[in-house]
């Protein structure tokens, strides 16, 4: 009995043969290797959860930024416990202590107490304050809050309005987050446009954006912030505040993209598929945009990634220093303004807080961008 070779057989299908290395596109090969960076992975997901806090900040946040108790102003952080009773024995999963609070008759000082006797009960989805999810959707609900919507819950401490610093913080975040993308947006628009101009044409184009870059970066930083933080109105909107930071923080943050940018464009302006699109008749747009551009973009996308932390840390430094973003908006640098006096270094510590957030976010983002980077080097 003669086995029949399915091979030879029409009517019986390959089956589906996977695809080699050598086989796969350069953004799989990428992936390949960026899943292989553990701690830019990691980083990536810190990332990703940072941004989600922020888009859904009303959520996430016990409170609204405007909401303030004078009652604990300057109140301490309250621990949060697992497994106890409430004042009518209930089981609880999840509580904090109550507060007590006394007002020294001398020095007028308030000081505060944990309450032990005082069991706060503390929730998921609790019903809060109102508020629009996305400035869309009208809801009530927080992610975590204390049952009673009227009892103190200070998990990281309150500020000298009574405003909880938690939901300061996560508000903060989206400001902080969103100016560095905004930021690196138009950073990204002018490095390449400048940056491609300069290596693609040369000659005089080459020598001007060449000299203006060595202009911009022999100035000092936090002079020329200050100057272009004076030329703002004071009576103007602070979302209009917030649009020129952002225009600031991009005039000053196109240099090093368009280095990198002109270097690339020296190089690959006499590869050969350059030259058999210009011989194939396309327009210099198309060249540029079409041929050129696309070879490096993961390239870009690292540096772009890299170039995140250094906006959030602008904006973190001008806010601080007064000639940033101002109150009402409420963003990383404005919290730590608040910190600048000898009150909150000695009784209120927990003001510092939202740096330990700058810290992390900028971690995260560089972690992220030096993975991206290994990754996209075809000779790693």
């Amino acid at each position: 009995m003669t086995v029949a070779d399915p091979a030879a057989d029409p009517t019986v299908l390959p089956a589906p043969r996977r695809a080699t290395m050598a086989e796969k596109g350069q953004w799989a090969l990428i992936y390949r290797r960026f899943r292989r960076h553990r701690l830019a992975w990691w980083s990536g997901v810190v990332v990703i959860a940072i941004y989600l806090v922020a888009a859904f900040a009303e959520f996430v946040a016990p409170y609204g930024p405007e909401t303030y108790s004078s009652r604990y102003t300057y109140a301490p952080p309250q621990l949060l416990k697992f497994g106890g009773h409430d004042a009518q024995g209930n089981f609880v999963l999840a509580y904090v202590n109550g507060i007590k609070s006394t007002v020294d008759p001398l020095t007028v000082q308030r000081t505060y107490v944990s309450d032990p006797k005082a069991v706060i009960p503390v929730g998921l989805f609790v019903k809060g304050e109102p508020y629009h999810l996305l400035g869309l959707i009208p809801w009530d609900r927080h992610l975590i809050g204390p049952v009673d919507p009227k009892a103190p819950f200070y998990l990281w401490g309150a500020d000298r309005l009574g405003r909880d610093v938690l939901s300061l913080t996560i508000h903060g975040a989206r400001v902080s987050m969103s100016i560095g993308l905004v930021g690196v947006a138009i950073s990204l628009f002018l490095g390449i446009l400048l940056g491609g101009m300069s290596g693609y044409y040369g000659g005089w184009i080459d020598e001007v954006v060449q000299r203006t870059i060595d202009l911009l970066k022999s100035i000092p930083t936090v002079p020329l912030w200050m100057g272009f933080a004076a030329a703002i109105p004071t009576n103007i909107a602070p979302l209009m505040v917030y649009f020129w930071i952002t225009v600031i923080l991009s005039l000053i943050g196109w240099t090093d993209l368009a280095r990198v940018v002109r270097g690339r464009f020296l190089s690959l302006r006499t590869e050969d598929f350059v030259l058999a699109a210009r011989l194939d008749g396309c327009s210099q747009q198309r060249v540029i945009w079409r041929h050129m551009v696309p070879s490096f973009t993961s390239h870009i996308i690292a540096s772009v990634t890299l170039a995140i932390p250094a906006m959030i840390l602008a904006e973190t430094a001008l806010s601080f220093l007064g000639i940033g973003l101002k109150p009402p908006v409420i963003s990383w640098g404005v919290l730590l303004k608040d910190a600048q006096n000898l009150l909150a270094v000695t009784t209120a510590p927990w003001l510092f807080i939202p740096g330990i957030a700058v810290v992390v976010a900028v971690l995260a983002l560089n972690f992220l961008g030096d993975g991206i980077r290994d990754a996209a080097d075809p000779y790693n």
